[in-house]
């Protein structure tokens, strides 16, 4: 238990910062969506240029995040600094390379991502993603010294500085100097800020001196290839209705789909919060429980971890879908039309969620070949599906596609873990969760069908918010509910 208080205190602290770090992200959003009218596409340009930032990114980094922790916290091992400075050697050079060559060919690759136009996206965007992957140890290592106060202010840091470089960019020097509205400047801002947050980890590079391990390099490469393939797919399952989108719909209007499309999904990122919130915590966590002899306490860890992390995402989806007329606030009425795609990203994220839960087992027993085919047929069905249904349905088949391939990945891994490293989840209690959130959904959406009050409608669904809540404190957390409610008859 006292492990799982650690987790928790953990999360918080990271979900703190993902938490206010997303939604003063989400200030940009409005910022686009107003200023960047739908039917422009210019808003489509910065959401398919960033999904295939996100691709690069995991491509650069090469399951070398996961492999850090794996390998820093075995025994049979080299001392973690030399595991850090290697890894830090490797995806340096890595990074190092692909940017001197997307450089060299810029106009070539921007042509064949539909950006020959402006290659000077791709290239600013080149040197964020070369930088990302050089940070991504450096956060990781962050994350195995158990500093996640120092991760969160760098995070929370180079947000506020984000920020603030596209208010002045596309508010403050529009407005006072005639500044033109290119979305140029989104790019030029996350480079600035980006190359900024690096000066912070001068103490961290001192690790370097630890040198670079040959023996470790090879042992790591064994390990973290088929990391690779999985992150690849993984990554793929985010983004590649973003990327192939625009591909697969050569209408004029294909851009503006995709923004309408990618500033609705922002929306529904809250869930992406609370599951990156829980990784940045559980990695660390896992591989350092692995430690412990007593099997099966771990195992039984694992399984309660698993409940609470299904029963609070889906609170928090219960808690969209109640206030979704006020969320869509905050992008413009343009992109109204894209909400209906909130609760089915949500879905998604929270099968991806899972699938994370769930994935330790190949990790732990080092199995990791068996995650890259779990995550490659969940690419392969969601590529399927958007490439069959894109045509007739839009962006509405992006969303299910996302559902699809994640589910498949999430049974995949939960029947083949059970042969390899069985668990006792609480399926009982995950299923009452699921259907207590289906009862509270339905019962909103009917609601508000038949009433139009906006203040009734708000009211009606805070309470269902609140017996959710309340189901959760009562069965998962008696002590706490048991405390409060003596401290409140003794009040």
């Amino acid at each position: 238990m006292a492990s799982l208080k650690h987790l928790a205190k953990d999360t918080a602290i990271y979900g703190l910062s993902s938490i206010i770090g997303r939604f003063l992200n989400y200030l940009l959003v409005p910022i686009y969506t107003h200023v960047i009218a739908s039917n422009t596409g210019g808003y489509g340009v910065i959401t398919g240029v960033y999904a295939q930032t996100a691709l690069m990114l995991v491509i650069l980094t090469f399951g070398m995040e996961t492999t850090f922790f794996r390998f820093a916290n075995r025994t049979d091992c080299a001392e973690p600094r030399r595991v850090f400075s290697t890894c830090l050697i490797m995806v340096s050079a890595v990074a190092a390379v692909f940017l001197g060559l997307t450089l060299t060919f810029l106009p070539s690759i921007a042509t064949a991502l539909a950006y020959g136009d402006h290659p000077e996206y791709i290239g600013m965007m080149a040197i964020v993603v070369a930088i990302d992957a050089f940070q991504a140890i450096l956060f990781s290592y962050l994350r195995y010294q158990k500093r996640p106060i120092k991760f969160a202010a760098l995070k929370l840091l180079f947000i506020f500085a984000n920020i603030l470089l596209n208010l002045l960019f596309f508010v403050v020097l529009p407005r006072w100097a005639g500044w033109a509205v290119d979305v140029f400047w989104a790019f030029a801002a996350n480079l600035i800020c980006t190359a900024s947050i690096t000066l912070f980890f001068l103490p961290e590079l001192r690790d370097l001196r630890f040198g670079f391990d040959r023996t470790l390099c090879r042992a790591m490469l064994r390990y973290t290839w088929p990391m690779l393939v999985l992150g690849i797919a993984g990554i793929l399952n985010q983004t590649a209705d973003k990327i192939i989108y625009p591909l697969i719909d050569t209408s004029a209007s294909a851009k503006a789909q995709l923004g309408i499309y990618g500033a609705a999904v922002k929306i529904a990122m809250i869930m992406a919060m609370i599951t990156q919130a829980f990784r940045y915590a559980y990695e660390p966590f896992v591989f350092s429980a692995a430690k412990d002899s007593d099997e099966t306490a771990k195992r039984a860890t694992y399984a309660k971890a698993m409940l609470y992390f299904v029963a609070f995402t889906l609170l928090a989806f219960t808690c969209v879908i109640a206030y979704l007329d006020v969320l869509r606030y905050l992008i413009s009425p343009d992109y109204w039309d894209g909400l209906r795609v909130v609760p089915i990203v949500m879905a998604a994220e929270i099968m991806m969620g899972i699938y994370f839960n769930l994935s330790f087992w190949y990790k732990l027993t080092d199995r990791t070949l068996w995650g890259a085919w779990f995550s490659i047929a969940g690419c392969l069905v969601l590529l399927s599906v958007n490439i069959l249904f894109i045509p007739t349905y839009g962006y509405m088949a992006c969303a299910w596609a996302g559902v699809a391939g994640y589910t498949t990945c999430m049974l995949l891994s939960y029947f083949v873990g059970q042969h390899y490293y069985p668990i006792r989840y609480p399926l009982g209690k995950i299923f009452i969760y699921v259907a207590l959130t289906v009862l509270c959904c339905g019962a909103m959406t009917i609601f508000a069908h038949f009433i139009e009050s906006f203040a009734l409608r708000i009211a009606f669904n805070t309470v269902c918010v609140a017996a959710f809540l309340a189901h959760i404190c009562y069965h998962e957390l008696p002590e706490l509910t048991a405390r409060l409610l003596a401290r409140m008859r003794h009040q």
